[in-house]
């Protein structure tokens, strides 16, 4: 095996997924208190249910339970022997309950340790009787979450100003708003031995293929980690390859992105506590799409990606071509720009090399800083940077002006990109090409070209082709990648998905 299939070779999950650990023992009291021991935020209430002899002892979890809720749906119903009239047994007591005794909802019976302690960890009231190894939860979960706002990393131009948040509940409303119909499926499953994480399967049935359907269930219940809290835990656990730089899922933070790419056949994910929703399979030219494009006039839109693709290949090569060109080609420069430029180089004392070089990691300590400190503070770092930093800098004679405009091209050209992976990707690639450039000129950033696309070909999302629609041959095959098609036209979806319901339109 080669270097480069051993850094890019795939590393997939085990087919037969581990079985996760469960709460051994009995459903006692003493067992529930024995598994939170030391935790105390655990509080209970021993009750005596309607006046008589069934007693029976009542916990929740203070902060995730409404305290409130409580009291008055669950413990007042159930002390009081109007609605439950002294049961002689605790099984015509939970009968009555039931029955609804009970103002909750939401009711559970749950026979195991193990349920009842998920349930209560999910923000449920457990109660559980004395003499009995069963238990009642009731949902009473609290409200601390912050509330849909506007998306913040994927501006929205003429789609819906709402983005998902930290909860998964109200994730999935959000999508089954979108989609008000029963064909939309939400499979829910539990990843992380210790953090418990809720995990929600999104399709729509008779959209999605049942193939991509059930590779994915595999390799989500294949996962084997402590705790699921952040997004690096389902992306190297699910995707094919997960050593290639670029990225493999497609990650939103709209609603209606995620809703229009379930119709078009892809498998959603959305995880409890990241507001993040993710997609497979996951293809180049969809990560250069965003949703305002089926908003826009056909024409339009299409101009606009086009741009974003070559934005793309501007952030990458520029500079390195730039390098190549200015080291090794000087031929291929035109007379009155080869003389401009030797003009501007004439006191500058480091060669091309350590220019662009100290330029686009001055352009990445900009952008880092940017990021990292607050709002206000991080535009005032980036304009004196941007400006007075780099207007000193060529007045100084450190760098030339034209390595200036140089970088700057290429930063501007990168904030075309939609995706922030794909972006982050094309960040480390530039440094890549400058160096193949410095190392063999134009023939060095022909092989590393080569090597590019040769990964590419070779990179695959849950089975289909990176590059897919732009690899599948025909004028159409390659327009449906590159341009957007006016909607009357556009009447099957992608036959890379492998949808078994082909028609989009009728």
């Amino acid at each position: 095996m080669s270097f480069f299939e051993k850094i890019f070779s795939p590393h997939l999950p085990p087919r037969h997924p581990r079985r996760r650990p469960a709460y051994p023992g009995p459903l006692t009291g003493a067992a529930l208190e024995g598994l939170f021991a030391d935790c105390d935020d655990l509080e209970k209430r021993a009750l005596v249910l309607g006046g008589g002899p069934v007693t029976a002892t009542l916990y929740y979890i203070d902060g995730i339970t409404a305290a409130a809720d409580i009291s008055r749906l669950v413990v007042q119903p159930l002390t009081d022997s109007a609605r439950l009239p002294a049961p002689a047994t605790a099984k015509a007591c939970i009968a009555r309950i039931e029955a609804g005794a009970v103002y909750g909802c939401t009711l559970r019976r749950r026979d195991t340790l193990d349920a009842a302690a998920e349930d209560l960890l999910r923000g449920y009231a457990v109660l559980v009787f004395d003499r009995e190894e069963l238990a009642l939860t009731f949902e009473m979960k609290a409200n601390p979450q912050r509330s849909v706002s506007e998306p913040t990393t994927e501006k929205s131009v003429k789609g819906a100003k709402d983005a998902f948040i930290e909860n998964l509940r109200m994730n999935t409303a959000l999508v089954r708003r979108r989609i008000a119909s029963p064909a939309l499926k939400i499979c829910q499953t539990t990843v992380g031995r210790k953090s418990r994480t809720a995990v929600a399967l999104v399709y729509v049935d008779g959209v999605a293929d049942g193939e991509f359907l059930a590779e994915l269930r595999r390799r989500v219940d294949a996962i084997d980690v402590d705790g699921l809290l952040t997004t690096a835990y389902l992306e190297e656990y699910i995707v094919d390859r997960p050593r290639s730089p670029f990225p493999q899922l497609i990650q939103t933070e709209r609603p209606d992105k995620f809703a229009l790419n379930l119709l078009e056949g892809r498998v959603g994910l959305l995880a409890d506590g990241l507001p993040l929703g993710f997609l497979v399979p996951a293809t180049l030219p969809e990560l250069l799409k965003v949703p305002e494009d089926s908003s826009r006039s056909f024409l339009t839109a299409s101009l606009l990606t086009c741009l974003r693709f070559i934005g793309l290949l501007v952030t990458v090569f520029l500079p390195g071509f730039y390098v190549a060109v200015a080291l090794y080609h000087q031929e291929m420069i035109p007379v009155k720009l080869l003389l401009s430029m030797i003009d501007s180089k004439q006191q500058v004392p480091f060669s091309t090399f350590v220019e662009i070089s100290a330029m686009l990691i001055a352009f990445e300590f900009l952008q880092e800083a940017g990021l990292r400190l607050p709002s206000q503070i991080g535009q005032t770092v980036s304009i004196l940077g941007g400006l007075i930093v780099g207007q000193a800098a060529v007045e100084a004679k450190v760098v030339s002006p034209i390595t200036v405009i140089v970088v700057a091209l290429a930063g501007i050209a990168g904030y075309t990109c939609p995706n922030s992976d794909l972006e982050n990707t094309a960040r480390v690639l530039r440094f890549a090409l400058v160096l193949a450039a410095m190392a063999g000129g134009m023939f060095g950033i022909m092989c590393a070209a080569a090597l590019l696309v040769w990964h590419l070909c070779a990179l695959e999302s849950m089975g289909v082709a990176y590059l897919s629609p732009l690899t599948d041959g025909g004028i159409a095959a390659l327009l449906r990648g590159l341009a957007r098609l006016p909607l009357r036209l556009t009447k099957r979806r992608d036959e890379a998905l492998r949808t078994p319901d082909k028609r989009a339109q009728k």
